[in-house]
């Protein structure tokens, strides 16, 4: 008997049974090869024998394509693409339905979030990290190489959208059917459009029983200008409509240039720090070839290297000889210092130079300000290199060094937002061991000085004595917020609180509105966000951009503890909240200071006048306990000493605050601030 696959295989190409002579034996097709005829099989027709020996070149499949991704391609037929979505729309389901179609990720390896790497993605079910991906698809029986860049949704990284697109010629804009177009939506496509990528809407979700789709194509043609006449509709989760994607994909986003021939030129969209092979280089070749063994040269600091290992990210790393223009990749050197690496950086080969390097990105504009302390003194240099190795890895984060007296050496880092600056704190204690205290953030003021000098200060103990300040500038952002109408109320109520100033107002549906308002940056980066989720139910979204700085009335807050100012509780507050802010400080402070044998005052004061006050009471011991009886005149005598002692304790006494004390009161000045 033949086996079981190759009989079914012979059974399909001749018309009659075929059996084995007796007494031979049966032999298994070689590894990689087509499958053999057995010896003693009655000879079919030459020509049927040869399309079971070689099939023809449409028989492959896409997932047997999948595997066969290595293989080169003509420059016309790579696709560099990315997709772009406001948080939580389907984006990372839709990568993950394209690796597994394309056959790059077979099913038994195939889970939930595949490009999402990190713990902390999956924990939270968003995307932090940019991811790249090379994907094999025949279409017509021409083999395609389609390189996806996997981006963040949230408004906190939209610097790693902004790299991704400039490594890109086309974007698949993904809309949930049932929720619409929404704030990070409208963002991210203005970023594809400055790049001039082109971009194919996609409405995702239609399987739900809210979704409406006629409604939402009609959104993103009246808000964004789209056509979306033939939009795709697919669903991520059931995967309906993946093939028209990956059709949509190869016929309406345009090649690369043909530049292979050109001096190399790469640009570095994204680098991290490996402990074993040093810094791993992700890039994009717009023009010229790299082969493994050329030596290169980064054009910004004209460091020499030479490429160990190429190879091309599948969404693993898989090495190749050669990468040429419109190829995505990455590059290992033996890079120890993560300076040499940077991201936006230029490669070029070292024996025939570019002319100029490529524009790279705009650097990035920290939102948020926050000190980072190591809780062990020891632990200041294992923080700075993990911070630097995770700059490598983020861009958009910056630091620089800091001294407190209460809390010792750490660093005043700055971020693009709130949630940023969370993700980087939980970062560097999960991948680096660290212990952190982290402080209440704050922005960047601009004083003005009476003798005309303009000073910024993002730290309240940097601001200029009261005397030396003639104004204080603080950053404006402008908002735009999109809700469904039932929430119009609650929302402006929220943005006026937080001294917002109202712009437009604009219903771009029936059921949906724009609000546009203008409001201090230090208003937004408490728990603005949040009480926006909460009030709209979860149904509104943000945006913000930076517009300007403007003058207002704000004043430093200082915490005073028995007379000694305490620095690392200082704070910038606007003047019509310094007395609430105030008092909520000295009565958390007085919870938190264990009692101390004299009275200790807990004061919040603007310059020298004290605007609230706290004190935590004396432990007193029972010097009466040993006169049983006597006269009054030996008890009043034990209290007079008692009494000294304790004036001469308060005058020379410290108040030692605790590091629980620090953490909870930094906790609570982000919910009051």
């Amino acid at each position: 008997m033949a086996t079981g696959a190759t009989a079914s295989r012979l059974a399909v190409l001749a018309p009659r049974p075929l059996a084995p002579a007796p007494g031979r034996r049966r032999h298994a097709p070689a590894p990689g090869c087509g499958p053999s005829r057995p010896r003693g099989l009655h000879a079919a027709p030459r020509g049927r024998v040869l399309c079971l020996a070689a099939p023809a070149p449409a028989a492959p499949s896409t997932t047997d394509a999948g595997q066969d991704r290595l293989r080169k391609v003509p420059i016309s037929n790579i696709r560099n693409f990315c997709i772009i979505a406001h948080i939580d729309h389907g984006k990372s389901t839709l990568a993950d339905k394209l690796l597994e179609l394309t056959g790059t990720v077979q099913k038994r390896e195939m889970k939930e979030q595949f490009l999402d790497n990190m713990d902390l993605e999956r924990e939270r079910g968003i995307t932090i990290k940019l991811q790249a991906a090379r994907m094999r698809y025949v279409m017509n029986n021409e083999p395609y190489c389609l390189n996806l860049i996997d981006t963040p949704g949230h408004v906190d990284f939209s610097y790693e959208v902004s790299r991704s697109l400039a490594a890109c010629e086309g974007a698949l804009l993904v809309v949930d059917a049932s929720q619409g177009v929404e704030a990070q939506t409208l963002a991210n496509v203005y970023l594809a459009l400055e790049n001039n990528l082109e971009i194919i809407p996609v409405l995702n979700k239609i399987d739900l029983p809210g979704a409406e789709p006629d409604r939402v194509a009609q959104e993103i043609e009246e808000i964004i200008g789209l056509d979306c006449s033939d939009a795709i509709r697919c669903s991520a989760k059931e995967g309906i409509g993946i093939t028209e994607i990956l059709d949509a994909l190869v016929t309406k986003i345009p090649p690369p240039k043909d530049t292979a021939k050109d001096p190399l030129r790469a640009l570095i969209f994204d680098s991290y720090y490996d402990p074993y092979r040093g810094v791993i280089v992700y890039f994009r070749v717009i023009d010229g070839s790299i082969k493994k063994g050329d030596k290169i040269c980064f054009m910004a600091n004209g460091k020499e290297y030479v490429a160990d290992e190429i190879g091309v990210l599948s969404p693993n790393q898989m090495q190749v000889d050669e990468l040429y223009a419109g190829e995505v990749g990455y590059l290992s050197a033996s890079i120890r210092s993560v300076a040499d690496a940077r991201v936006g950086d230029t490669i070029t080969h070292y024996s025939k130079k570019a002319d100029h390097a490529l524009p790279g990105y705009s650097q990035a504009t920290p939102m948020v300000f926050c000190g980072l302390f190591p809780i062990d003194a020891d632990q200041f240099e294992e923080l700075r290199e993990a911070l630097e190795k995770l700059q490598l890895n983020d861009a958009a984060l910056k630091f620089e060094p800091e001294s407190s007296s209460a809390m010792g050496f750490g660093f005043r880092c700055g971020f693009l937002g709130l949630l940023h600056m969370e993700i980087v704190q939980e970062r560097l204690e999960r991948e680096y061991n660290l212990n952190l205290i982290i402080t209440a953030p704050s922005v960047v003021y601009r004083v003005n000085c009476v003798d005309g000098e303009t000073v910024e200060c993002s730290n309240p103990s940097l601001l200029p004595e009261p005397g030396k300040r003639r104004s204080i500038e603080e950053p404006y952002v402008k908002i735009e917020m999109l809700t469904p109408k039932d929430y119009i109320g609650s929302i402006m109520d929220l943005a006026q609180d937080r001294r917002g100033e109202f712009k437009e107002m604009n219903f771009i549906t029936e059921s949906r509105a724009k609000l546009i308002y203008e409001l201090p940056l230090a208003e937004m980066v408490g728990d603005f966000f949040d009480q926006l989720k909460s009030r709209s139910k979860g149904y509104a979204s943000m945006e913000y951009s930076l517009i300007g700085y403007r003058e207002s009335q704000l004043v430093k807050l200082d915490i005073q503890i028995n007379g000694d100012p305490v620095e690392a509780l200082s704070t910038i507050v606007h003047r019509d909240k310094a007395y609430a802010v105030g008092r909520a400080l000295t009565q958390k402070l007085k919870e938190l200071i264990p009692r101390q044998m004299f009275k200790v005052p807990i004061q919040a004061c603007i310059g020298t006048k004290v605007i609230a006050s706290e004190a935590l009471s004396a432990i007193r011991k029972d010097v009466l306990s040993k006169c049983y009886g006597g006269d009054i005149t030996r008890k009043k005598k034990l209290l007079k000493k008692q009494a000294e002692g304790k004036k001469r304790m308060k005058a020379i006494g410290r108040v030692d605050v605790p590091q629980e004390a620090f953490m909870a009161v930094l906790k609570l000045e982000k919910e009051v601030l």
